[in-house]
């Protein structure tokens, strides 16, 4: 681990001072703008930095680590100083969105920006969103092919590396039947993305509760879930109502998980309020309430992010005399 100590700093600095991860999002660019205006219309660049940094100052001093974007958040919420200085600041390195060459879901890269940039601004930890489909091979061959190039990066410059994978239906398939096979789905993607070598996996709940399922198979799912995972993982909010949420909080750091990253779930209400002190208001209240309930839930039952790499007692045994001169040649 003695090329890894950057990577070792970031985890730490995204963790709270029990090794848990309690993370928020607030990396949407796409996803914002359609809250922000539903008919679909454009919005101005002012309009999503105002409510990123309305979001990032109530919640972030309740958070570990938060994730932002470089198009309209992580630079402006550091500048206005939204995000106080014990969050760990992860940063998005891709296109909101993907395209497809009629393989399946494809990610790109964001253009002028990357790992050199993100360490260079002073993140702890870089953020890369995939989605993936087990079943459509050559997409998921693209994808793993972006992982590893962002894992390469980011160990030439010591940073830590999230990876989230957000499966979706084969083609053809309908939403019923990809929810019975999403739970193996979402197992197989773990299995398939997290030997690359990066850090923390984000994870979805591995079953879909919008449609039927077995009560009893949730605990079971996460377990197979951690059971793939070699390193950390964590579980993503995807938008669903905060009831719902704190329920897959609690299942998934029962079963293995290291806590959470959430963003839609905490504060969509909040940013669904035109005017802006009333937005601030439920920020700082309804929106600070979901967040904390999910802090308060991972500590209860999350696993420290050391404890899963086997290595409690930390990474003391790493490194000794003469480590500095090695670290330098690397």
């Amino acid at each position: 681990m003695s090329s890894s100590i950057g990577a070792l700093r970031g985890l730490a600095q995204i963790a709270n001072d029990r090794s848990i991860f309690t993370m928020l999002a607030m990396d949407q660019r796409g996803a914002l703008q359609k809250m922000l205006d539903p008919s679909g219309g454009a919005v101005a660049y002012t309009a999503m930095r105002e409510v990123k940094v309305e979001v990032v100052r109530a919640l972030a001093p309740l958070a570990s680590g938060v994730l932002l974007d470089p198009i309209y958040g992580a630079a402006e919420c550091v500048a206005e100083g939204a995000l106080p200085g014990h969050s760990g600041l992860i940063v998005a390195i891709e296109e909101t969105g993907y395209t497809s060459d009629g393989s399946g879901r494809l990610t790109v890269l964001l253009k002028d920006w990357g790992v050199a940039e993100i360490k260079r601004m002073g993140a702890s930890a870089v953020k890369l969103l995939v989605y993936y489909q087990p079943e459509e091979t050559k997409a998921a061959q693209y994808q793993r092919d972006i992982v590893s190039r962002v894992v390469e990066d980011c160990q030439r410059y010591d940073i830590a590396l999230l990876v989230e994978a957000v499966t979706y239906p084969a083609a053809g398939q309908e939403k019923a039947s990809f929810a019975a096979s999403k739970p193996e789905a979402v197992v197989r993607a773990a299995q398939e993305l997290t030997p690359l070598g990066f850090d923390v996996y984000k994870a979805e709940f591995p079953v879909d509760l919008a449609f039927p399922y077995e009560p009893e198979s949730l605990d079971g799912w996460c377990r197979k879930l951690d059971d793939v995972c070699p390193i950390p993982w964590v579980i993503l909010s995807a938008g669903v109502e905060i009831d719902q949420f704190a329920t897959q909080v609690e299942i998934a750091c029962r079963n293995g998980a290291s806590g959470f990253l959430a963003g839609r779930a905490i504060w969509k209400e909040s940013v669904a309020i035109a005017d802006r002190t009333a937005r601030e208001g439920h920020l700082r209240s309804k929106a600070a309430e979901n967040l904390q309930r999910c802090v308060d839930i991972a500590m209860a039952h999350a696993q420290p992010w050391q404890a899963k790499l086997g290595r409690r007692q930390g990474f003391g045994d790493t490194v000794g005399e003469g480590w500095s001169a090695a670290y330098a040649g690397i």
